[in-house]
């Protein structure tokens, strides 16, 4: 009597020996993208802050005769090779997450989704990137690139989050966790952490970073776009503040002070800094030290909002 039952394909049993839960793998992939995307956002500062932007001059080759830099580029060549490198391996972090949860797919959809998010701007970052190229770093476009990466550092703390069962269709938070008043205020610090790092670009782009000698700036005033900047500053220091306080006085859950208190020590770091680089003139250092500070802030923020606005499904 012969065997009715097809045999597995190849697909079906390499899809057999995948997780069938989030594992190990899994969280350190999602730590990996949301690492790999703020390194991404530092790498970027230091092709601005060397005057690498055109270190490749042109796109997706690095030369016209070669896809990589070569040593008649010298370190300009590298920076801006490695920048580029650095978002290949990122696309190859994201995708095999998209693999490791394909079992998951339908149970975890926060997180193939999330990871599938990440993925597909991946591509989407790199040609932005391609064209601040081909229109000689036009300061809005490479404004653009960056807050491609902003968004990507928010998508990667949301998979953290949801990795580590802290939030998301994992979370086992039940009912009204916050009061209506620190749901508003943390909405407030939230919107405001992402219009300062909006406007941060604005400031950037009439600064004299540009990333090439002669790439062009936007026009603007810098004093008056800088003054613009604050304001959101100023309320985000305040609704930040506050949310601690209403934490702490209330006895929250330790996540959710734990996590006012990041939001809080990502504020104070960046707004030292920025305050410190406008007055000692804009020196390299500072401005790569308040890129980075940007990714603090937008991964403190969002992962306070996540576990403000935490539901379980």
């Amino acid at each position: 009597m012969s065997d009715t039952h097809p045999s597995p394909t190849a697909l079906s049993r390499f899809t057999s020996k995948l997780p069938t839960s989030v594992n190990g793998t899994i969280r350190k992939l999602s730590v990996a993208s949301l690492i790999g995307q703020s390194v991404l956002i530092v790498t970027g500062a230091a092709v601005r802050l060397t005057a690498s932007g055109l270190g490749c001059p042109t796109w997706p080759k690095c030369t016209d005769g070669s896809l990589v830099n070569t040593p008649e580029m010298g370190i300009h060549g590298i920076i801006e090779f490695g920048n580029r490198t650095l978002t290949f391996a990122l696309a190859l972090v994201a995708g095999l997450m998209l693999v490791f949860l394909w079992n998951l797919r339908k149970e975890r959809k926060d997180l193939f989704w999330l990871a599938f998010g990440l993925l597909a701007s991946i591509p989407v970052q790199a040609v932005i990137g391609g064209l601040s190229v081909l229109t000689g770093l036009n300061p809005w476009v490479v404004s653009l690139h960056f807050l491609v990466s902003a968004a990507l550092v928010v998508f990667s703390m949301l998979l953290v989050n949801r990795t580590f069962g802290r939030t998301g269709l994992a979370s086992t938070a039940t009912g009204p966790v916050v009061s209506k008043t620190v749901r508003q205020l943390t909405a407030v610090a939230a919107a405001c952490s992402g219009l300062a790092v909006i406007l941060g670009t604005v400031v950037t782009g009439s600064g004299p970073h540009a990333g090439d000698a002669d790439a062009p700036r936007n026009g603007l005033d810098p004093d008056l776009i800088t003054r613009v900047h604050v304001l959101p500053v100023y309320l985000l220091v305040i609704s930040s503040v506050i949310v601690l306080v209403l934490l702490w006085r209330r006895g929250s859950g330790d996540a959710l002070r734990a996590g006012a208190m990041l939001l809080v020590g990502a504020v104070v770091f960046q707004g030292a800094i920025g305050y410190a680089q406008h007055f000692t003139g804009l020196p390299p250092l500072l401005v790569g030290l308040h890129m980075l500070g940007s990714a603090l802030l937008l991964a403190a923020g969002t992962n306070l909002a996540d576990l403000v606005f935490r539901r379980k499904a």
